[in-house]
């Protein structure tokens, strides 16, 4: 109604100063009527007094008739103010209405030389609420059925790694670690929720294979001397073997009986390594030279009875190293013990320590038998036992070099194996303070 209030009365006043259109001409009540039934709205002009000049009115029943002047006084002071008004009896029925004077400038004076008004009856207004109302809640229909279906995608787009993982979840407590959450990449809360549990599912997995393997190895290397014991032990009793025999099999009794200390021994050991924090000690430094000294004076009593040579290549000066002592202590014992182990008769074992930039070499070597190529991936394995001459090993259980290994991983170094042409060689890393 404003808008077309502004339209109008410069339209009228253009009309008047311009053309000279007196505002009772029959022309301008025309033109209000055409207007009038573009906008749906009803439009009057009066003069100065207020007198009804033209309207759009076809019956032009509302010529003649006078606008009060406190109609005039509101038009000329507040412009398009709307209010519900009858104008004074105009109009037969309250109606909104809008108004504004119509001006003009004559030598830079401002001349009031009538007025114009704008006005809709209710149920207009009625049937356009009525229209907006329908469209309105056509769009808050289709709105509301857009979210729905927009949150229900979302949810179930959201919701569904979620349930993979409850699945898994129910899954892993019967045992099942195999199975893992679809990871589609992406990258928000729900995608790095998806990797953090696949990696605890593989974690997971990791530790039912390593329990079964453990479980079938450790089962696997307490049957044979157990049975050995047994059998022996009931054909003592049972007077299978002759008394002249007894002394013998006692001994292979014994020797079980001391293998099976041994194995409990190194599964101790081992559990305790694993179990072990060694970041700690990562700071704590030692003389790699020494530890190399002390690990061969205790195994000289071993090493003398296979009467055995030794070429140790040690530097006189100390190297220090980064680590544990006494767990380097274990891993050149367990390594040195090994070339006793598989060396030739009145062979010769070699040891060598040297550096090399920001890291100290250890190499213990020995002739015997070669490792198959194809053991020496497996050789760091628990309880493995190459077929050839480890096969023949009664006094180890397998878990020397599993144990130096686990040692050498907590301290982030290295340790690399050869075999060729019967000369077996170890060697690690350690990094020099």
């Amino acid at each position: 109604m404003s808008s077309t209030l502004n339209e109008m009365a410069r339209f009228v006043t253009a009309q008047h100063v311009y053309y000279g259109v007196d505002l009772t001409d029959l022309n301008l009540s025309m033109w209000l009527a055409v207007t009038s039934g573009v906008t749906g709205f009803d439009l009057m002009v009066t003069d100065t007094e207020g007198v009804v000049g033209a309207c759009s009115d076809r019956g032009f029943i509302h010529f003649g008739r006078r606008v009060p002047d406190d109609a005039l006084l509101v038009a000329a002071a507040n412009g398009y103010d709307a209010r519900m008004t009858t104008l004074g009896g105009v109009y037969s029925e309250r109606r909104l209405v809008v108004g504004a004077p119509l001006t003009m400038n004559i030598s830079g004076e401002v001349y009031v030389f009538g007025y114009l008004f704008v006005s809709s009856d209710m149920a207009a207004f009625s049937q356009q609420w009525r229209n907006f109302s329908e469209v309105f809640i056509i769009i808050a229909l289709g709105v509301m059925v857009l979210t729905y279906v927009i949150s229900f995608l979302t949810t179930k787009k959201q919701t569904k790694p979620l349930n993979e993982m409850a699945l898994a979840a129910r899954k892993f407590a019967r045992g099942d670690f195999s199975v893992r959450v679809d990871d589609t990449g992406r990258q928000d809360e729900i995608g790095h929720l998806t990797e953090a549990f696949n990696a605890m599912a593989d974690s997971l997995e990791s530790s039912e294979i390593f329990r079964r393997d453990f479980i079938a190895n450790i089962s696997h290397e307490l049957k044979t001397p157990m049975t050995v014991i047994s059998g022996f032990a009931e054909g003592l009793l049972d007077g299978t073997i002759p008394r002249e025999s007894e002394a013998r099999y006692l001994k292979v009794i014994s020797s079980e009986t001391r293998r099976l200390s041994r194995l409990v021994k190194g599964m101790l050991e081992m559990s305790s390594i694993q179990a072990a924090s060694f970041e700690s000690k990562l700071d704590s430094s030692f003389d790699v030279s020494e530890v190399v000294r002390i690990a061969l004076l205790s195994l000289d009593a071993k090493i003398e009875e296979k009467k055995l040579g030794v070429d140790a290549n040690l530097p006189e000066e100390p190297i220090i190293t980064r680590g544990d002592s006494d767990a380097i202590t274990q891993v050149v014992y367990n390594l040195i013990d090994n070339a006793i182990k598989f060396s030739d008769s009145k062979g010769e074992i070699k040891l060598e320590l040297w550096k090399q930039g920001a890291q100290a070499f250890v190499a213990v070597e020995n002739r015997g038998e070669t490792i198959d190529e194809d053991e020496l991936p497996y050789i760091f394995d628990r309880f493995h036992k190459a077929d050839k001459s480890r096969s023949a090993d009664r006094e180890g259980v397998g878990l020397g070099l599993y144990i130096v290994k686990v040692i050498l991983d907590n301290h982030n170094e290295d340790i690399f194996v050869t075999s060729r042409d019967g000369v077996t060689r170890f060697m690690f890393t350690l990094t020099i303070v």
